[in-house]
This record gives structure tokens, sequence and C-alpha cells, in this order.
């Protein structure tokens, strides 16, 4: 480059309005450098970095070790509930109080204390239901309409449950109180687990993708669902509590399927973790739906085993699939 021409861009280059444009080159590059950044690590106001966390869809993990232990603990111990009931060892209560007292029986044993079946169900659901209730007077427990909504969700869902335990569900059993009390206490921290969970995701950056208004929906399908296909389960008993008896489920999608209320409690857990959008509300649908999934593989073997004529065509949880 001649001298000349070389003086030429020394001159050109230190103009202010070039010095200018340079500038805002320059401030553009580092705007798109933290963009990146941001879309690859979440900064949770702890000094914490994530650039794992798919936080399009979720908060990033709380700073709070109880809430991670309770994450891992109700998936992992919902998940092993559901291989047992595939292998045969069930939870005992609803068709199966009768399966696991009758192995009690035949080994000597009388299974302890026992409640009849509607007492036992109240005991399992009604904590959880006081303690959703509670949130909205428990000062600062509730922030914000996505709190709002999860804790009015979580009380909708366990009164239902309270009122279809007292004026739907027919019981030919009792329930072993060391059962009740053993859903009764899973129940109540799953729901006090996750709106403590929502109640510390407020310091947290928001989810890119808001799914608050799709869980709703999820949510309210889910509800409706179950509670349609309990109260067909309801209808088999014409005589209430005093009719033992089983029958082979008719109406909705018990044509397709064996536990239809299954499936719609499944997606009313995941109407929860979409409205919530935290970890531990995608870990207790994920270890509910495990369960579910191996009570309905043992509900529909127990039913081939008393009906004959039971259709081979239905499935256990999902019509034509599962």
């Amino acid at each position: 480059m001649t001298p000349r021409l070389v003086g030429n861009y020394l001159s050109i280059n230190q103009r202010p309005e070039y010095q200018g444009d340079r500038c805002a080159t320059q401030g553009s590059i580092q705007s798109r450098a933290s963009s990146v950044l941001h879309q690859g690590q979440v900064d949770d106001r702890s000094g914490q970095r994530h650039m794992w966390w798919p936080s399009s869809l979720l908060y990033p993990p709380p700073p709070s070790a109880f809430v991670t232990a309770m994450s891992v603990v109700s998936f992992a111990s919902l998940a092993s509930a559901g291989l047992s009931e595939l292998r045969g060892q069930h939870m005992a209560y609803s068709k199966f109080w009768h399966v696991v007292s009758g192995q009690q029986q035949n080994k000597g044993g009388t299974g302890g204390a026992q409640l009849a079946g509607r007492h036992g169900m109240l005991v399992a659901y009604a904590p959880a239901l006081v303690a959703a209730a509670a949130s909205f007077v428990v000062p600062g427990a509730v922030e914000g309409l996505r709190a709002e909504l999860l804790a009015a969700a979580l009380a909708v869902h366990f009164l239902k449950r309270v009122l279809e335990v007292l004026f739907i569900h027919r019981y030919s059993g009792n329930m072993p109180l060391n059962t009740a009390l053993a859903i009764s206490s899973s129940y109540l921290l799953s729901a006090i687990t996750m709106i403590y969970a929502q109640h510390l995701a407020v310091e947290l950056p928001d989810p890119t993708t808001n799914l608050l208004y799709p869980g709703v929906l999820l949510f309210a399908v889910g509800i409706a669902g179950n509670f349609y296909h309990h109260y067909l389960l309801s209808q088999l008993r014409k005589g209430g509590d005093d009719d033992k008896g089983y029958k082979i489920p008719k109406g909705g999608l018990f044509e397709f399927v064996t536990c239809p209320h299954y499936l719609f409690e499944i997606t009313g857990f995941f109407g929860f973790a979409m409205i919530s959008q935290t970890v531990y509300a995608l870990a207790m649908a994920s270890g509910t739906a495990a369960y579910l999934v191996g009570r309905s593989f043992a509900t529909r073997r127990w039913y081939e085993s008393k009906f004959e004529e039971f259709p081979a065509s239905i499935k256990a949880l999902v019509p034509y699939i599962l």
C-alpha cells in the first residue's frame, strides 16, 4: 500500500462518524455473543450456571437440597412401586386388598390394623387437601399467578378425591392402616413440595416457553376424564357398598382400555407439571405415570384371571397402544 493510500486509510479510520459505526458494530457483536451464551446457560441468581439446562421449558433447579432430594426420591419411589405392581406385589387398596389379604392369611398373618375402605381413602387424601388450601393463608407461600393456579389446581384435585370418596366410590373391602398412611404421606409431601418449589422459582429466570395455560387446559381434561370414568365404575354396583361383586366396566374409554381413569390421572399430573414448569412437578408426574402404568397392567391381568370373557383386544392404559 502506498504512503498516500495509508494516509487516506488512517484519515478515514479516525473520523468521528467512522469510529461511532465501529463502536456500534462491536456493541452488536458483543450483544449477539451474550445472547448465544444465555441460550446455553441459565443464571439462577445464586451464582450457578447450568450449561445443559432446557431453559425453554423448565425453571432451573432451585438452590434447595430438600427439593432436589424430593425430586429424586419421589420419582424413584413411585417408579419402584410401579415395578412392584408388575411383579405382583400390590399396594393393598381397591380390588388388590383382597389379593394381598389372601396372601397374608396364607402366611398366617393378619396384615395389621385395618380401616374401612372409605375411611382409609379419606385418610389418604384429606391431609393433602388441607395443605393445598392452607397455602393460600400462609403469608408468602403463594406468590404470582402461576403459583396461585398451581395451588388452586392441587386443592381442586384433592377436593374432588375427597368428594368422590364420600359420594361416588363403592368399597368392597378394607384398607390396611399402614397403606393409608403411606399414600397419605406421599400425597401430602408432594403437595407441599410442589407449592414450595414454585415459591422458590419466583427468584429464578422464567422459562422462555410459557406452558401455564396449556397446563390448565390439560389439568381440566385430566380431572374431568378421571371423574367421568370413576362415575362409570361406581355404576357397576347398584347396591352401594353392600354389593361386593366385580364386573367388567363398560362405557367411555373402558371399551378400549382397562384403566382409563388412570390415563386421565396421569394427564392431570402432567397438567400440574406444565402449570408449574419446575423439576419437582415433572418428577412427580413422571413417577406417577410409571406407577400407574404398572398398576394398570396388574389390573388388566386381574380382570383376565377373574373373567374368561374379558376381551383380549382391550389394552391396559392407552387405547390400541399400551
